[in-house]
């Protein structure tokens, strides 16, 4: 991608774009920050003072299309102020109920689906353009305005799902499976490694399915092996992998030194039957075993599931299994959604026939006994000393204060959804910014650990 870091500049038509929903859609913002940088936009953080309000939703799970109604409801209140500013419902939240959301939100000024994030800057302009015929997928050429902090940046590498879990709208809303070419995506490493970023979290709805559509086989492990050439470059991370899919050679190129052993593997349930009714195909066994050949192979290595409480058919004895799952598995992270149905999907004709309240309870449950291996794996780092990527500092009328100076997080720990490590160190911390550093652990909470730089 082309990338871009440029500050807003004075007297410029101001944007302000919130995003919302996972990784990918961050990347979508980033790239319509991009295109509307690159046209001499500002950019900034408050939509009060914005010109123009830009709000790129999700729609995955009803929470996240709620929370997508709140937030165009209160983008289009702030017309009622002094100034009008011009609002765009974008994202996949547009793309799966755009009609009914014409009639409810009458106050969008512009609705702008999956398939043209690159035409954002037409679209706010007033100008005409072709819609895409299938959702956007960037290039190394495609400008971005990096949101995320300086150390660390994600990079998609495909688009789309061919998987046919039976509760997710995924494929309806972004079609198939469409990945970027090797060349493409270490081009663009190679730019974020110019900028100085030292952590690439490799995104995709399935990274382990890389290629596939190319005609490639292995293609995760060739993408990984051009990567991990890359020099100044300090770790790759992959995010959200599908188990059927950990392959002896993607576990042998795992043991290269830039790449993180972290495993995002979401497992979704553990009872056979709740899970052929998801349409998903490893049980409780196989996952086991599964993480038992991670483990012997990459002793270090991370894990971090996602769960589904609530599914139709989860009664006490499958919840049960779900739970006796998780205790075994022992996962370094995990999260647990309840059952949402999705219309459109397979799973919506079996209802919904577990309480909310049951679901809600059962969340907690899980959560409660993943606090305790939480503890418990975050206790075997004291005393240790592990490499940490530094990534953000207080403000200065902070460090004076006791406390922690720095923030940062081990290979173990993915960034925005797993735990942090509290630093102490030295000043000044603004040299310590991007750097990976020795830091010895003393002391561990069920989420973030705390420790110190010596010398």
């Amino acid at each position: 991608m082309a990338l871009m870091s440029r500050p807003h500049s004075p007297g410029r038509k101001i944007v302000a774009l919130i995003s919302y929903g996972c990784a990918k859609n961050l990347v979508d913002s980033e790239v319509m920050l991009g295109y509307l940088s690159r046209a001499g936009y500002a950019i900034l953080p408050d939509p009060e003072k914005a010109d123009i309000i830009i709000l790129n939703t999700c729609a995955f799970i009803k929470p996240a299309r709620e929370e997508a109604a709140r937030a165009i409801e209160d983008a289009v209140s702030l017309k009622d102020g002094k100034k009008a500013p011009l609002v765009v419902a974008a994202g996949c939240y547009v793309e799966r109920y755009k009609d009914s959301l014409l009639q409810t939100f009458p106050g969008v000024d512009i609705w702008l689906d999956v398939k043209d994030y690159d035409k954002i800057v037409q679209a706010v302009e007033g100008k005409p353009f072709r819609s895409g015929r299938r959702a956007f997928l960037c290039s190394h050429t495609t400008p971005r305005l990096l949101s995320t902090p300086s150390s660390w940046a994600y990079l998609k590498i495909s688009e789309g799902c061919s998987h046919r879990c039976s509760f997710c709208a995924i494929p309806l809303i972004k079609g198939p499976y469409r990945s970027r070419s090797i060349h493409s995506i270490v081009e663009e490493a190679g730019q974020l490694v110019q900028l100085g970023i030292r952590e690439i979290n490799l995104i995709s709805q399935d990274t382990t399915s890389y290629g596939r559509d190319r005609g490639l086989k292995n293609g995760l492990v060739k993408l990984l092996e051009r990567l991990s050439s890359l020099p100044r470059l300090g770790w790759i991370r992959i995010l959200y992998g599908c188990p059927e899919e950990v392959t002896a050679r993607l576990l042998d190129v795992m043991t290269e030194a830039k790449i993180c052993s972290y495993f995002d593997l979401p497992f979704q349930h553990a009872d056979p039957a709740i899970l052929k009714r998801m349409g998903r195909s490893m049980d409780n066994r196989r996952a086991l075993a599964l993480l038992d050949r991670i483990r012997s192979k990459l002793p270090d290595a991370s894990t971090r599931t996602s769960l589904i409480v609530g599914f139709p058919g989860e009664g006490k004895k499958e919840f049960l299994r779900l739970k006796n799952f998780v205790r075994e598995a022992r996962f370094d992270h995990l999260g647990v959604f309840t059952y949402s149905p999705e219309e459109g999907t397979p799973a919506f004709r079996l209802g919904d026939p577990v309480a909310e309240d049951v679901k809600i309870r059962r969340q907690q449950e899980i959560m409660a006994v993943q606090a305790e291996i939480s503890l418990a794996n975050n206790q075997k780092y004291l005393g240790r000393r592990l490499d940490v990527l530094i990534e953000s500092a207080p403000p200065a009328a902070a460090l004076s204060r006791p406390g922690p100076v720095l923030l940062g997080r081990g290979r173990f720990q993915a960034p925005e959804v797993d735990g942090v490590i509290h630093v102490r160190a030295a000043m000044p911390p603004g040299r310590r910014l991007r750097s990976i550093e020795k830091v010895e652990i003393t002391a561990a909470d069920v989420y973030d650990l705390h420790g110190v730089i010596r010398g």
